[in-house]
């Protein structure tokens, strides 16, 4: 006599088959690619990220009276009802280093749309001043006045190799900070005590500790050049990177403009 299997037992067993190949496929589902929409508010104000990638644009609703500051020359298009003035920052630092902040404020009534220099993406920082973020020189676009940035010297040994300026931005207070890349961005999430390192090149803005070492590892064994090196980040935290490189692209320049 034959056994002949509880009813339900072949359909049960399929099921849960396909179940745990669905938790499989969550567990390594890809990330949202940066081209979605961004857009939402600030205190005085909506914003809206379009063309994402490469030719990103900030477009921007001002309610009467409501502030936002950018850099210089950052302003594609605005109403005729916003007042512009400019800001210019001086201090020790930046006179050390022969350059200057310097910002345009934008005072609403009225919408405006503000760009990046070069080819590439914007995206959003909420700044909730706990997280003590650091930002990349060329990495600012735009920022609610609430978000306060401070010039803060990285070390002579950081700057010659992480690919940024001798000084950084430091952030504090609680608002909106729109960045700008080269090319796309990835932002890359570390536990703690979670090692990823990240070419020295690509950097935008981060949230963890790093040090510096040699592609491949070994001692630094000369300050004369910053190729081959990459920056080792330590979790917890965030990093933020850029899919192209700016030194790499200007030595493809020279190299064609030269031929």
């Amino acid at each position: 006599m034959s056994y002949q299997p509880q009813q339900g037992y072949q359909a049960q067993q399929p099921q849960a088959q396909q179940q745990q190949q669905q938790q499989q496929l969550q567990q390594y589902h890809a990330p949202a690619p940066s081209s979605s929409a961004d857009s939402g508010s600030f205190h005085g104000g909506t914003y809206s990220i379009n063309h994402r990638d490469t030719n990103a644009v900030l477009n921007i609703n001002l309610q009467p009276g409501a502030l936002v500051n950018s850099k210089s020359g950052a302003m594609i298009h605005m109403s005729g009802t916003i007042q512009l003035t400019g800001n210019v920052k001086f201090s020790m630092k930046k006179l050390f280093t022969g350059g200057k902040m310097s910002e345009s404020t934008y005072a609403g009534p009225g919408r405006l749309a503000l760009g990046p220099t070069l080819m590439g993406d914007i995206i959003t920082l909420h700044v909730d001043g706990r997280t003590q973020w650091t930002v990349g020189k060329n990495a600012y676009l735009a920022r609610t006045p609430e978000v306060l940035m401070d010039t803060k010297a990285q070390g002579i040994s950081k700057s010659l190799f992480s690919g940024e300026d001798v000084f950084v931005y430091k952030l504090a207070g609680q608002g909106l900070l729109w960045l700008t890349s080269f090319g796309a961005v990835d932002r890359l999430e570390l536990q703690a005590g979670e090692q990823h390192i990240v070419d020295n090149g690509h950097l935008v803005a981060w949230s963890c500790d790093y040090k510096m070492e040699k592609a491949g590892g070994g001692a630094m064994s000369s300050l004369k050049t910053g190729e081959g090196l990459v920056c080792r980040f330590t979790g917890p935290g965030a990093v933020y990177v850029q899919t192209r490189n700016m030194d790499e692209f200007d030595s493809y320049i020279r190299s064609h403009s030269a031929a």
